[in-house]
């Protein structure tokens, strides 16, 4: 697997997933309706932040991630990301690689720590996986988000110090 900076050409093989991921309205707080634009927006980032995409040996976009400040002004030591990896292609380490890309590129710019927002309780994949990278739960804000099958669940802030 081969994680490389992500360009425009590569939108058209990210938004399918990309789509269905935020349709389906249970692991990330955009507009379950949002559109291709607007995600396209969203997701490619523009410098110093950055977006990558995981692909295999024939090129096939397996997952993206997108890195940036969490906050800016006398916060902006501390990184963000977010991941969306292809479900036709979970379980197979994509995610894994995903994350431990984004932390080596937050300790290379120089950022303190990373911070993920908004991490829905019931991702237990994400929670599992952040986990053992050392991210740690801060808090959880009850009722945080509105799962559409189980109702409403925790967000949790997670971080890592670098």
């Amino acid at each position: 697997m081969l994680i490389r900076e992500a360009t425009t050409e590569d939108w058209p093989a990210i938004w399918p997933f990309f789509h269905r991921i935020v349709a389906d309205g249970e692991t990330f707080t955009y507009p379950v309706d949002l559109g291709e634009t607007e995600g396209r927006d969203w997701w490619l980032m523009k410098a110093p932040n950055r977006t990558v995409v995981a692909v295999d040996d024939t090129g096939a976009i397996l997952g993206t991630a997108k890195m940036n400040r969490n906050h800016m002004g006398n916060g902006g030591h501390v990184a963000g990301a977010s991941y969306m990896v292809d479900p036709a292609r979970s379980g197979r380490g994509v995610g894994r690689a995903l994350c431990e890309y984004s932390i080596d590129w937050a300790r290379t710019a120089g950022f303190r720590a990373m911070q993920f927002n908004a991490v829905v309780e019931t991702n237990e994949y994400a929670v599992k996986l952040y986990q053992s990278l050392g991210f740690e739960i801060l808090g959880t804000l009850p009722e945080g988000f509105l799962h559409p099958v189980k109702g409403y669940v925790g967000l949790h802030i997670m971080h890592l110090k670098l």
